[in-house]
């Protein structure tokens, strides 16, 4: 056949009718757009009411300038910081995915010459050239030539698919049938064989397209982002009406003073007006107390640190928010091939026929070595290249591995060969003819059905022949290895070098799929944490059972096991009564896993997923954290919220310990600032009632959120990731972000501080000190240290506050800054801080009060364990 393919100009005008090979990527939300969706975060909303109100009091020359712009930064910083946390992410997964599509190549007839492009400049009407290892880069027909195609990718299958030609001009065939012989799909990849193909559709209107599309949809709020906001919506609760209090209690503070207390009420209305707005500004004090700030920054911060540490374990981070879902699991689905097993066939055992069986080449007798060599090395359609086995299917490259790790690959020599043929599927062998000095000699390679039968002799490990007079022991062994899952090959040496010979069994090979030992260990530690997980596999189900039952999955009678079909029969309530039990699934349709997310989902489990064919990327999107295998398709990537670069299970196991170590940060941080805001609104509240309308500024509070919370934020930040955590239950998505355990700790620790605040505004030790402003500014900078000195307890459940403390040195380094820092505001802060220079002995005094927070937290800790 006489293919030319494509002018230049018809590939412009054929790009201008089908449009182009590039599949649509949703573009990032602009960071302009992420700012000002930013301002929907119930908390942000609290400070910006607060702004509002502030303004209208600075116009009115009531409060100082810089009150109104400490605000406006506090709400700019917030919401900024989690945008373009957010946004960078985004571009930095668009710039990979570009950089990784430029980088896919093919080759294409144009003008009658053979070039190579982009896969991304191929147009319809195109001639593409396939070899095997090609990823097929359009839908189209098959032109010329045949192929061996692996669809695994599209429908999950592992067994090759024949392509080829047409046999006559224009017959009809179903393109949506992927099993038809005629057409070849988008992202399958080329096993062996050559062919031309003629690209009928591009870009997204393929099938590997359509499904790319369709993982681009919303997905449903994260674990942590249902908590945060519940969190949010409470705290806002709580200021407005805390602000609404105060205002009301300032107001009829006045009026029951006049009453009982023969005191003075405004005697007009700039009178009341200036109470008014007094009341008002504690009001907005009461506001910023009670909104933590620093949490946005937190999350971002946190996301962000705990990413880098993960990208050095094997863990690409490719959405942000799956980090932290991968700490609540409930539900693990994962693939077995590749994750739990080592993705690759390898040879287990090698038996004799009088089973004498051998794990390794090298621990073969010389004599038999020989004839193994032959049998499977010669015999053999895959080679070894600088070191690295390439080319043959699966079986053939699992043969030439087995004798590569031995050194033995070198001694393979062809030069003997006289004809050689490749596997047929009809005759289930593959053989080839080698002269030998006594005449020809034929070496078989296939299923054992086919070849033990027709053998009269066999091979001794000593090389020795024999005459095979009794198969039992054989096809017991045949027998046990059955029931392990494995592949059996035999081998056989034919004497004359046709079929007509006498034929000898050289070995009999047992081939499988390996579980990886480090899986096993990995599975063991996220069961015990809690986490059910089901392996979900195109394999039979007596492969899939051997296969969970030797990575610890199936240890309970009471386990149960589903082939797809016993699945299909069942309704969604029977499923769900039955779902966690569930330990395998076995022949799986990606329909069987995205129905499997849904229904885990409506159980309220929070459900992980791993894939990597576009097959699976409906349920990867679906599942609230996907994770997609690096060896994977693109689709699947970003379908995915983590890849696993290297496709092994113990990496899912590290990207759970880390969300769980994040989650945990985020739980301790909010304890330690949540601390901090109840202490001022506790202080801000009873200090004006009790005759103190200003006990710390708008100012003040907001520095103390913002810097100083951003600091401890980073410190808790870079606690490390300790196995501890993987011993505890996973946090259900109702399970409110804050405990009664954190909340007796918050309650106690701001009662701590707040006391020791107001004690230093108590009137008789007030009229010892030097001058109001010393006062004030000794209950700044006595508040500050109490904070600072409740992050060692709050840092730990130890009742040594140090415990642990070496393996973080950062928050070390940092707290030590925050008592520099401390020094440095009050210090310097002159009137828009409301600050004064103290001296040493007020500072000692300022230390001591502070330090009794960590008497008392050891009090409440000790009073907790018992």
């Amino acid at each position: 056949m006489d293919i030319k393919g494509l002018t230049t100009a018809q590939v412009e005008e054929s790009r201008r009718l089908h449009g182009s090979n590039l599949l649509t990527q949703v573009p990032p939300q602009p960071l302009w757009k992420k700012f000002i969706f930013g301002f929907k975060d119930p908390m942000v909303l609290i400070l910006v009411v607060a702004f509002l109100i502030q303004l209208v009091l600075f116009l009115c020359g009531v409060t100082e300038w810089y009150e109104l712009v400490g605000i406006l930064t506090a709400i700019v910083i917030s919401v900024a910081v989690s945008s373009y946390s957010e946004f960078r992410q985004e571009r930095k997964a668009s710039a990979l995915k570009a950089e990784e599509q430029a980088k896919e190549r093919v080759k294409v007839v144009r003008d009658g010459v053979l070039a190579e492009c982009a896969a991304g400049e191929i147009v319809v009407g195109d001639i593409v050239f396939l070899q095997a290892g090609d990823k097929i880069p359009a839908d189209g027909e098959i032109a010329e030539g045949s192929l061996m195609v692996d669809q695994a990718v599209l429908n999950g299958e592992t067994e090759e698919a024949p392509k080829e030609p047409c046999a006559e001009a224009g017959e009809a065939y179903d393109v949506k049938d992927l099993l038809n012989r005629n057409y070849a799909y988008r992202g399958t990849v080329v096993c062996s064989g050559e062919a031309k193909m003629l690209v009928k559709v591009v870009g997204d209107r393929t099938l590997f397209g359509a499904l790319a599309l369709e993982v681009q949809g919303a997905t449903r709020a994260t674990p942590l982002q249902v908590k945060l906001a519940k969190l949010a919506g409470q705290i806002s609760t709580v200021g407005y009406i805390g602000a609404t209090a105060i205002i009301l209690a300032i107001l009829a503070k006045a009026i029951l003073a006049k009453a009982f207390l023969s005191g003075a009420l405004p005697e007009n209305g700039m009178g009341w007006l200036r109470l008014g707005a007094d009341a008002v500004t504690v009001a907005v004090t009461i506001i910023v107390c009670s909104v933590p700030e620093g949490l946005p920054m937190l999350t971002s911060m946190l996301l962000s640190i705990k990413s880098l540490q993960m990208a050095k374990d094997n863990v690409l981070v490719r959405k942000i928010n799956g980090l932290e879902t991968a700490g609540s699991l409930n539900i693990l689905f994962t693939d077995k091939t590749g994750t739990i097993t080592e993705g690759r066939l390898s040879v287990v055992d090698l038996a004799t026929g009088a089973v004498e069986t051998f794990g390794t080449f090298d621990a073969l007798p010389s004599g038999l070595a020989s004839e193994v060599l032959s049998g499977i090395g010669i015999n053999n359609s895959a080679s070894v290249s600088d070191g690295a086995v390439i080319g043959g299917n699966s079986t053939d490259r699992a043969l030439m591995t087995f004798l590569n790790d031995a050194g033995a690959a070198g001694r393979i020599s062809k030069e003997n060969v006289v004809s050689f043929e490749a596997f047929d599927s009809a005759k289930k062998y593959s053989n080839v003819v080698l002269k030998g000095k006594d005449g020809n000699v034929m070496f078989v390679k296939g299923a054992p059905e086919k070849i033990v039968p027709r053998c009269t002799r066999y091979l001794t490990a000593k090389g020795e022949s024999k005459p095979f007079a009794d198969t039992a022991a054989l096809t017991e062994y045949f027998n046990v290895q059955a029931s392990r899952s494995m592949r059996l090959l035999s081998v056989a040496r034919v004497e004359g070098g046709t079929e007509d010979g006498e034929w000898t069994l050289v070995c009999v090979l047992a081939i499988r799929d390996n579980v990886r030992a480090e899986a096993v260990t990995a599975i063991k530690e996220v069961r015990s944490a809690g986490i059910q997980v089901v392996m979900v596999t195109g394999d039979r189900k007596e492969t899939a059972m051997a296969i969970a039952r030797e990575a610890g999955l199936l240890t309970e009678t009471s386990d149960v096991v589903w082939t797809s079909a016993e699945l299909g029969e069942m309704s969604d309530d029977e499923v769900k009564a039955s779902l966690p039990s569930l330990r395998v699934v076995a022949r799986a349709l990606p329909s069987d896993k995205s129905r499997l997310v849904r229904l885990a989902q409506e159980l309220d489990f929070v459900v992980g997923m791993t894939g990597d064919g576009v097959n699976d990327s409906p349920a990867l999107k679906k599942a609230d954290v996907g994770f997609a295998m690096g060896s994977g398709t693109e689709v699947a990537k970003e379908a995915g919220d983590i890849t696993i670069l290297d496709d092994n299970f113990i990496s899912i196991r590290k990207a759970i310990l880390y969300g769980r170590s994040m989650f945990n940060c985020i739980r301790t941080f909010l304890v330690f600032q949540l601390t901090v805001n109840v202490a001022a609104v506790l202080a801000c509240t009873i200090g004006p009632l009790a005759g103190q309308n200003v006990v710390l500024t708008v100012v003040q509070l907001l520095l103390v959120n913002i810097v100083m919370d951003t600091l401890a934020a980073f410190a808790f930040g870079c606690e490390p990731a300790r196995d501890e955590l993987m011993k505890n239950r996973p946090v259900p998505r109702s399970e409110g972000i804050v405990t009664k355990k954190m909340l007796a700790q918050i309650i106690c620790g701001a009662a701590v501080i707040s006391a020791i605040v107001l004690v230093l505004l108590w009137q008789p030790w007030e009229d010892q000190m030097p001058s109001s402003n010393t006062v004030r500014t000794m209950v700044f900078a006595t508040f500050m240290m109490a904070i600072a000195i409740n992050a060692f307890c709050v840092r730990t459940p130890s009742l040594n506050i140090f415990h642990g403390l070496s393996q973080n040195k950062m928050f070390v380094a940092i707290m030590s800054s925050v008592f520099v820092f401390q020094y440095v505001v009050v210090t310097f802060g002159g009137k828009v801080l409301g600050c004064i220079p103290l001296s040493a002995a007020e500072w000692g005094c300022c230390a001591a009060l502070a330090a009794l927070v960590l008497p008392a937290d050891l009090i409440r800790n000790l009073l907790c364990r018992r």
